[in-house]
């Protein structure tokens, strides 16, 4: 037992559980917390932010191309909810996030007198945005409350979390015993009956294909090994992308893939909701059979397979890989088949234009180790089967969300947790200006981040649809902008102005040498960009 505040006591119930950065902004509510965190700040890296969504983002990004967990703390009441969307996001996008709020005082919860940031009832509300959410009312609740929070982070379908303390229970001292067994629970078995079905339907199959999500980012290897017995191509719409590299023959991007879809007689789905194949296509050819590895048995309820398994993605498909071995003939080496359709694919993308010019530049200056993050833009629609990805968590996303504005903060996030990596953000004017204050963030911190605008003085989808749909009935779409250059440097970053790809080539290559944070002005046309949707929404095939 040590006699310590419940901020001490999770600071380093925290500590423990390898936390290294926290995101987020300082307040009365949290004030004995704050200090806990200053009394460990040569082991936790304390990243104040200007606004609490941009907090919310960065632990986001930060663990979005980790895998670890993202943490911020933020003042209770309009605080946490200017993060919510953040919380949102990864729930969307299953990314273990860790919110630390707190609350109004203890004795005042639940009694409606209007103490500074009162919710009615903050902690259903959290518990409405998350997976699970919990009250620390006592310093010696603290490790095992932190100890569940992060249970819950690391096992079954990672979702994020939150805890909260009431005001007066930050400060309170008490005897605290910080040795509570820490280890998750591992992943469920492979069932060995359910492994058989799936293995019997695949050894029927001709034309599989793999579709892989957020829930397979740790079994790439036994994916790849998979796609290569079964001589069967893989793809993703978004957070899959780079678990199997796309330079690799079996990698495909949804747009090449799609075309094989239209012979495909099984779809086999790890660790995805397969809203690709359910959501974007809608559109499935006759006869085929869907089989799934999910961890979250959920899954098997919404979208019922012609067989399944309950299971972690490299624990089923290593199961699946060892059963088919020793029972499933050898195939043919189909790579030339895939490479020509990939090959087809990549050259019908290239009619989204101008976005197609500007990503083929970035994916040439950006190395193999970079990170790319897109954001709700023309450029950001493409770059989802426009840009390969060589490395799972390499492609940051939102997941089903779509949070306008996201980009910018989660990409800081990111490159504080990659320094050495260079990290490319791309935004639409509109996006950016959602968290344009924290530029100040990355000035303050040296966050060397290079943000990409592609600046065409409109939200560019809201104006194409009232155009197209609505007969050019334009409300809310046009925008005036600051000139982003001079608002770069006011913040003590670099700004430059482009109008090219060639011109793109050379301020990014100049960026990436920068040794500060860097926004590129890209000068767009407005409503010159050609429509992304019919790749991503493409239109069944007649038959």
């Amino acid at each position: 037992m040590t006699q310590m505040t419940t901020g001490q006591a999770i600071v380093q119930s925290l500590l423990a559980h390898d936390v290294d950065t926290m995101f987020g902004i300082p307040g009365a509510h949290m004030y004995d917390f704050n200090d806990a965190c200053w009394e460990h700040r040569n082991q936790l890296r304390f990243i104040v932010t200007r606004h609490e969504q941009g907090a919310g983002y960065m632990a986001y990004g930060y663990a979005k191309s980790t895998g670890k967990v993202g943490t911020y703390t933020v003042v209770p009441g309009p605080g946490m909810l200017n993060s919510s969307a953040a919380l949102c996001t990864a729930y969307g996008a299953n990314t273990p996030v860790l919110c630390v709020t707190g609350n109004i005082m203890s004795h005042l919860i639940g009694q409606g007198r209007g103490q500074l940031h009162e919710l009615p009832d903050q902690l259903a509300t959290m518990r409405g945005l998350t997976k699970w959410a919990e009250r620390i009312n006592h310093p010696t609740e603290a490790p095992g409350v932190v100890t569940e929070a992060f249970r819950q982070l690391q096992s079954g379908r990672i979702r994020p979390v939150a805890i909260e303390a009431p005001w007066d229970v930050f400060g309170m001292r008490g005897d605290v015993n910080l040795d509570v067994p820490m280890a998750p629970p591992p992943p469920p078995a492979p069932d060995p009956d359910a492994i058989s079905r799936i293995a019997d339907i695949i050894k029927d199959a001709s034309n599989p294909l793999i579709m892989v999500g957020a829930g397979a980012l740790d079994a790439g290897e036994e994916i790849l090994e998979l796609a290569k017995l079964l001589q069967a191509p893989v793809t993703a719409h978004r957070s899959g992308k780079g678990i199997v590299s796309e330079d690799s023959p079996y990698g495909m991007s949804f747009a090449a893939a799609f075309e094989y879809w239209k012979k495909a007689d099984l779809l086999i789905g790890i660790g995805s909701r397969l809203e690709l194949a359910y959501f974007r296509w809608r559109w499935f050819p006759k006869n085929i059979k869907v089989v799934r590895v999910d961890i979250d048995p959920t899954e098997f309820v919404r979208l019922k397979p012609d067989a399944g398994v309950v299971t972690d993605a490299a624990l089923g498909t290593r199961a699946l890989v060892d059963k088919l071995s020793s029972s499933i003939s050898t195939r043919s080496n189909r790579e030339k088949e895939f490479e020509a359709i990939k090959a087809s694919g990549l050259q019908a993308i290239q009619a989204v234009q101008p976005q197609m010019d500007y990503l083929n530049v970035i994916r040439d200056v950006l190395p193999r180790d970079g990170f790319f993050v897109e954001e709700i833009s023309q450029v950001g629609f493409t770059s989802r089967f426009g840009f390969p990805v060589y490395e799972p968590r390499h492609f940051v996303t939102c997941g089903y969300q779509d949070n306008l504005g996201f980009g910018f903060n989660t990409a800081l996030g990111v490159k504080v947790a990659h320094p050495d990596k260079p990290v490319v953000a791309v935004c639409g004017d509109g996006g950016f200006m959602f968290g344009v204050q924290e530029l100040a963030t990355a000035v303050h911190h040296k966050i060397n981040l290079v943000t990409i605008i592609f600046n065409n003085q409109a939200y560019g989808n809201v104006r194409r649809d009232q155009q197209t749909n609505y007969g050019g009935h334009l409300i809310g779409a046009d925008l005036t902008n600051p000139d982003f250059v001079r608002l770069a440097e006011s913040f003590g970053a670099a700004g430059y102005r482009v109008k090219t790809p060639a011109e793109l080539q050379t301020a990014l290559e100049r960026a990436f040498k920068d040794d500060l944070p860097v926004v590129i002005d890209v000068t767009v046309e407005t409503g010159s960009e050609v429509s992304p949707w019919s790749f991503i929404h493409p239109h069944a095939p007649v038959e």
